[in-house]
This record gives structure tokens, sequence and C-alpha cells, in this order.
């Protein structure tokens, strides 16, 4: 085993180990050439679904393999997925919205309307859901703006939200589905606090937003922006207040349209893009800082998913396939006092992790914490007895 993450703390301090760059080199998969629409993963980036016009793939070992599933061959536009790969979403363009308990391997068309769905995102437990209707810009049509909709059972039934006349491209989550944002192809963003009860509104100064990616906690927004008739185009943009404003990073300008996701602590970034003669792969590691061109084809991209740890990438391409991207992950332990109780927490991380402790920091003697993690908002989490003395742990990678 070896040892990529380390906490020294009595309860009161930490010591951080900082992750290495990912998303640098991109690997095609064994999946087939084809027109791609959209992709998401797993929090951990095992399970992956992607959905071309025609038919829904899914993958259980981040995207060696691929198999077919028994969704409908139909004109698909958009998936999503909980945090565990089994709850699936999938949105088709001109159609209805069908939804899956069991990783894909049986469907079942939902009460929502059929009509132009453009964009789906589910909470981390895949009972949440959001979805959006692509109007007259999104699709290039006469096609009528469209509203809002949720679900608070997995899908099974869709509720008409108060934003009713939206012309919006897409629409994204955080892990607790409380926190909704959705972006339009004419710049209005719209964002709820209370899972779409109610929406705010704000006009920003720049236009043709396509897509939008939330941090777990829904604080840390990144935007994709497209732009058709310049040369000069329009960068990512970014929001650290859950949409209430936003700033523009210093990342190329696309000169098309660009789809984004980030890491559940929003620091990862990365960014498809699909120009007039195809578009790179950018990825940022502070928050958007700063950003890389990864080795990746010059093509038409048109989705990207992330894991929650930022560590796998996967992107995928109209009239192409599948691409991944994989790197050492780093993750990070914090750990809080409660109650007489240590609290120690981590990301979901995209390899397996076992918690270890040990009493002295001078001795090898490291043993496994025997209390199970439980899973809240893509974050594992062990409560322990606080110590009398010093523990110090650590994560081991299996």
């Amino acid at each position: 085993m070896k040892c990529l993450s380390l906490l020294v703390a009595a309860v009161s301090g930490m010591f951080i180990v900082v992750s290495p760059a990912f998303a640098q080199t991109w690997t095609q998969t064994s999946a087939p050439i084809t027109n791609w629409v959209s992709v998401a993963s797993a929090a951990d980036g095992s399970k992956l679904v992607a959905a071309a016009d025609g038919g829904i793939y899914i993958s259980t070992n981040s995207g060696a393999n691929w198999a077919l599933t028994t969704a409908p061959d139909t004109n698909w536009q958009a998936v999503s997925s909980s945090a565990d790969g089994t709850k699936l979403v999938a949105a088709v363009n001109g159609g209805g919205i069908y939804t899956s308990l069991d990783s894909g391997a049986t469907w079942t068309e939902s009460d929502a309307p059929k009509t132009n769905w453009y964009s789906v995102a589910a909470s981390a437990d895949g009972t949440r859901l959001v979805a959006v209707i692509g109007g007259s810009i999104a699709f290039m049509s006469s096609a009528p703006p469209g509203p809002i909709f949720t679900s608070a059972n997995s899908g099974t039934n869709w509720t008409v939200t108060s934003v009713t006349n939206a012309d919006c491209t897409s629409v994204a989550s955080s892990a607790d589905g409380s926190k909704l944002v959705a972006v339009a192809n004419g710049g209005p963003i719209y964002s709820s606090m209370n899972s779409g009860t109610s929406w705010t509104m704000n006009n920003p100064t720049f236009p043709y937003l396509v897509s939008v990616a939330s941090s777990a906690d829904g604080t840390r927004l990144m935007a994709g922006t497209a732009d058709p008739f310049h040369d000069s185009g329009f960068p990512i943009y970014l929001s650290t207040n859950s949409g209430t404003t936003w700033e523009a990073t210093s990342s190329p300008g696309s000169r098309g349209r660009t789809w984004v996701a980030l890491s559940a602590d929003g620091t990862r970034l990365v960014a498809v893009e699909a120009g007039r003669s195809g578009g790179p792969i950018i990825a940022s590691t502070n928050s958007g800082a700063t950003w890389m061109t990864a080795s990746a084809p010059i093509t038409n991209w048109s989705s990207v998913a992330i894991s929650a740890d930022g560590g796998k990438v996967v992107a995928v391409v109209n009239g192409g396939g599948i691409y991944t991207s994989q790197s050492t992950p780093a993750p990070l332990l914090s750990i809080t006092s409660s109650s007489g109780e240590a609290i120690i927490s981590w990301t979901i991380p995209s390899t397996s992790f076992v918690l270890q402790q040990n009493s002295d920091l001078t001795s090898t003697n490291w043993t496994n914490v025997p209390a199970i993690p439980t899973l809240t908002n893509l974050r594992y989490q062990v409560t322990l007895s606080s110590p009398n003395g010093h523990d110090f742990y650590r994560l081991m990678q299996r």
C-alpha cells in the first residue's frame, strides 16, 4: 500500500497535502464512434453514463468498457447520475424524461411533458432532479422558451417551477439538491436556494451561456460560454457566492461552445470546446486562476464530467469517441470536534482508500479505523471519541 495523504492532528490542526495536476493526458476508450451529446459520472468516477443520438451507454470500470443499455433509440440530449451511479436520468430533445434506478439496466419514462428538454441535473442521492427546456436560442429554431421543472422523487413526478418562460441551456445542482442554478443563452442566470421553490434572476453583462456546473455545496459555480460570431471569444466565468456575482477567469476565449465541470470542492476545473475547427480541453487546478491545455485532440467536444476529487475526467465527442483522463488523487482529511467527539471527513476519492490511526508518528504501527464511514454530500465521514492524548490519522490507498 502507498500513503498519499496524511492528517496530523489532535483534533485541532492538520497537515495538508497538495493535489497533483490532473486532466493532462487523455486516452480514447473502446466506446463506439458516434454522435455523443452528454456524459455523466459517479462521484468516484467508476460508473459512467453517456448519451448519443440513438442510445445510452454505461461503463462500470471508468470507461475501459462500454455497454449499450435498454434505453429507447431516440434523440437523447442530456444525462445525469447520482453519486453512486445507481440512479440515472436522461432527457430527450423533442421527447420525455426517462429514469433508471438500477444503473441503466432498465428505464422508465416519467410523467414529464414531451418537449425540447435540454439539460438535467441530479442531487448526490438521485432523489432531487431539475430539468430545463431549451427554447429558440438553445436549438437555433422557432421553439418557444419553456419553464424549469423539478422532481423530489427521483423523476417519478415532475413539477413546473415559478420560472415559466426561460430560454435555458444548462442546469446544475448542489449535492443535497437545495441549491440550483440555470443559465440561458441570452444572459439571464436563475438561482434557487430552496430546491426550486423560489428563484432569483440576475442579468450579468456577458451573453451566450451554454453550460453550468456546481460544487458540492452549491457555493462555487462555473459557466461556459459560446461565441460563434467573433474570433476573440468569451472566457469561462466563475461565481463564489452561489451565482450572485460572476467574474471572468483567465481562460482562453472560446470560439465555439464550451462545456464545463468542476470537482466537489470547486478547485479543479475542466472545460471542453467545440469551435468552428474543433476545440481543445483546458483545465485548472487552482479554481481558475491559471489554465493549462491538455494533451487531447482538437475536435468537436460536446460534454465533460469529473469525479468528486477531480482525479478522473471523461469527455465525449459529437461525431467521435469517448476519452478519459486519470491522475493520482491526494484526498485531504479534515477534522473537527463536537460534543466530545472527533469528526473526520474527506471527499469521495476516485481510488480506494482506508482511514488509519496511530498514537505515535514515530511508530509504524498504523491500524485501520474500524468505524464504517457514512456518506453525506459527496464526503465520507467518521465520528470517533476524542482521544485523551494525541491520535494521528491518514488515508492509505488500498
